[in-house]
């Protein structure tokens, strides 16, 4: 793809974006999975106009207009935008998200997020008010990037932030709710869902370093989940070891955002079977856990056993019916590429297409959005990856993307290769 190709897909998110709007623009591709669950297409197109996606399949079965614009992303490999279910907008880039520069905020958007094929990411704690204004510039269209869901500022332990979090400037230390009683955690989440959240985030065992862990009370998390609730809202939790998966279990937690690392035992049969009939969900986050141990110097041999654990949760959780939802601490963690996530997915046994279900379906489906998002069909929004290579055939290819489409706007375009 050329430059001039390049700045012409963009060109409609930088002034030109209600004259794409009103226009049908054909994507020609050289395989469509239109969902995870339906067949593939090959040789087909996808007709956008209006935000929407107006038609899929095969080049001779759909009709084209005569005047749609042709886009010059075609003749890749396509996709329904992705979800990435585990973010964070805490590094110092996204200081003063209302006044900082558009461009500078979509460069930066672009390197975490979006030239990743994420489309719609959730943000599991920040601060509130500064990814409330990044959200917000996004949506009235002033940056280029994803839609942004939050959870805005997590509850923890009484006395229980987590050390990793220390360093954190102590403005921001001051807002992080700490309640100890269920009224206090009702409080914490009203203020929160008034001031913009989408969601509530619980560490429900705050990591404390070498002296151990802080834990949530049981009738803390659970009031902060029933309030959640009642707003119609998820509650997300950070489980950090077995009792705290037992703790969200009892909770009513909806999607816990790790796996565990480092048990004694694999997760037997009974609390595999109480998760599924839950509809508790999963964002293992397998590349995190490997950033850590790195980090921590920890030996190669120890990672490997570690990481076969981890792996084998998800291969059970999976087995038994549970629902993946693709997420990878990205935000906090520095290291953006998500492919190795990919990689770590399949060789806890997951298909090519479970893991689409994890970024398109599956997240639609968690959120309620399966009429709006999810797949490409007619009527849903034109939320649009064009890969370079085939997922079905190497799952790496999941990370190797060409262009981004968001409400049928593109978003991103890789740059040319030399």
């Amino acid at each position: 793809m050329s430059r001039l190709a390049r700045l012409a897909l963009l060109v409609a998110f930088a002034g030109g974006g209600a004259a794409h709007a009103a226009e049908t623009v054909a994507l020609f591709a050289e395989k469509i999975y239109p969902a995870p669950d339906a067949p593939a297409i090959a040789d087909g197109v996808v007709l956008m106009r209006g935000g929407k996606i107006v038609a899929v399949g095969a080049r001779g079965q759909v009709k084209v207009p005569k005047k749609a614009r042709v886009s010059e992303c075609g003749g890749g490999v396509v996709t329904a935008g992705f979800q990435n279910s585990h973010v964070h907008f805490v590094e110092p880039r996204w200081n003063d998200a209302a006044h900082q520069d558009a461009k500078a905020l979509a460069q930066s958007l672009d390197e975490m997020l979006t030239r990743y094929g994420f489309t719609t990411v959730v943000d599991t704690g920040s601060d509130q008010a500064n990814t409330v204004a990044l959200r917000t510039r996004v949506a009235k269209g002033e940056v280029r990037g994803p839609r942004i869901l939050t959870a805005g500022t997590p509850l923890f332990p009484p006395d229980g932030i987590p050390f990793y979090l220390r360093d954190m400037p102590p403005a921001f230390l001051a807002q992080l709710h700490q309640p100890r009683t269920a009224e206090e955690a009702i409080a914490a989440v009203r203020k929160n869902l008034a001031a913009g959240a989408d969601a509530t985030k619980l560490f429900v065992v705050s990591p404390q370093g070498r002296t151990g862990a802080k834990r949530m009370p049981l009738e803390v998390a659970r009031a902060a989940v029933e309030e959640t609730h009642r707003q119609g809202k998820l509650v997300f939790a950070h489980p950090t070891d077995l009792d705290g998966v037992r703790v969200a279990l009892a909770a009513g937690v909806d999607v816990i955002v790790h796996t565990t690392l480092g048990e004694p035992a694999p997760w037997d049969d009974a609390l595999l079977k109480q998760m599924v009939s839950q509809n508790m969900s999963v964002a293992p986050t397998f590349k995190l856990w490997v950033y850590e141990l790195k980090k921590e110097d920890v030996p190669q041999p120890v990672v490997g056993m570690l990481m076969t654990a981890a792996l084998q949760e998800l291969r059970s959780f999976n087995a038994a019916g549970g629902q993946t939802l693709f997420g990878t601490d990205v935000g906090y963690m520095r290291a953006y590429d998500p492919t190795d996530e990919y990689v770590f997915m399949a060789q806890a046994g997951m298909t090519p297409m479970a893991i689409l279900a994890s970024l398109t379906t599956a997240p639609a489906a968690r959120w309620k959005e399966e009429q709006r998002r999810g797949r490409l069909a007619p009527r849903l929004d034109a939320d649009v990856v064009v890969l370079s290579g085939d997922p079905g055939t190497d799952v790496k290819n999941f990370g190797a993307v060409r262009c981004v489409f968001r409400g049928g706007v593109p978003i991103y375009s890789a740059p040319q290769t030399p």
